[in-house]
């Protein structure tokens, strides 16, 4: 059996499945999640796309302030009321997120009280808050719920035929990209920005490439998998927030990447469920308003706008790729993907 918690400084790993610790069950399982989080998302979207919002509520942090100072985690609402999106802890009524993880062990010594968590109510435990291992999971955890008929139960986010594939692509997608953009932003020293945010934009340059290759509209082509979903996250948040706040600004998606940014308009508008976990306040109140060392006076840019253009064309081989082709990224590129 596979240890769920090793122990205070532990994630959770728990699994979803049938004749286990955590069986599938409507109704008993619970998420807290962060509108802002990209991480947080990936699994909002999971929820969506499976058509799992009947089988899991959900409850949502505020994306500012961190309880205590910052070391009590992030804050649910006193009402409903207090910030749009954002709901009381529907279990418990907890004040703070760290409250949740010293219900699942009072001698929890992790480093941080993150979103996602999937709680457990009958077990009265956390199944598992890393939100890679849900996105792998999750989308079949439930199939002997589900009806087993529709476009929801059909939709295969991790198909035998593209594994290989798509394993291949997150493990340097994860490490360029959905973790870069930290690396560079969080930057503590010249040199360390000056080592990572180059990266970032070698990351999107190959990805710029790998979906004009594959014709799109979907990274691997015809067939939308986890691996949308994971870059989608990052990406919705990149001009709106990693150019200005993170300095990631040797480039944006609108004007420097069209491959992507069609891929990016058509899942936001065309795809149900992209814009409807999407929300933009709590994704730049929660940048520019908590991360008080990056941005003391708080001060949330009005840009940009539109939020998300308009307008899709459809027709990738038509697209011409762009690319950041300075030449540290350039450099950077050749290093890690050819």
């Amino acid at each position: 059996m596979a240890v769920v918690h090793a122990g205070p400084t532990d994630s959770w790993h728990g699994v979803i499945k049938p004749e286990s610790q955590f069986p599938p069950e409507a109704g008993r399982y619970h998420f807290y999640v962060g509108l802002f989080c990209p991480f947080a998302h990936r699994v909002l979207l999971v929820r969506y796309l499976k058509g799992l919002e009947s089988l899991i509520d959900v409850s949502v942090v505020m994306p500012y302030p961190k309880g205590n100072g910052g070391r009590a985690g992030w804050r649910f609402p006193t009402s409903n009321d207090e910030y749009a999106g954002a709901t009381v802890d529907k279990l418990f009524g907890s004040k703070d997120l760290h409250e949740l993880y010293f219900r699942a062990d009072s001698g929890y010594e992790g480093t941080k009280y993150s979103v996602p968590v999937l709680w457990d109510t009958k077990e009265g435990t956390i199944v598992n808050n890393e939100s890679a291992e849900l996105l792998r999971w999750l989308p079949t955890a439930f199939e002997d719920v589900l009806p087993k008929e529709g476009q929801k139960y059909e939709l295969d986010l991790y198909p035998a035929q593209l594994r290989s594939q798509i394993d291949e692509i997150s493990e340097w997608m994860q490490r360029d990209l959905n973790s870069g953009v930290y690396k560079a932003g969080f930057a503590e020293t010249q040199e360390a920005y000056d080592k990572n945010v180059p990266v970032v934009f070698a990351a999107l340059n190959h990805l710029e490439s790998l979906i004009h290759r594959n014709g799109g509209p979907y990274i691997l082509g015809s067939h939308l998998t986890e691996l949308d979903i994971r870059a989608y996250t990052t990406i919705i948040r990149f001009d709106a927030v990693y150019v200005q706040h993170f300095k990631c600004n040797l480039g944006t998606i609108r004007a420097n990447y069209p491959v992507i940014h069609e891929w990016l308009k058509n899942l936001y508008w065309n795809v149900k469920g992209f814009k409807e976990t999407t929300d933009f306040k709590h994704i730049k109140e929660n940048y520019t308003k908590s991360h008080t060392k990056i941005n003391p006076l708080a001060i949330t840019p009005l840009g940009p706008y539109p939020e998300v253009e308009e307008g899709i064309n459809l027709n990738f081989a038509e697209l011409k790729p762009g690319s950041v082709r300075h030449p540290i990224v350039l450099e950077r590129q050749a290093e890690l993907y050819n």
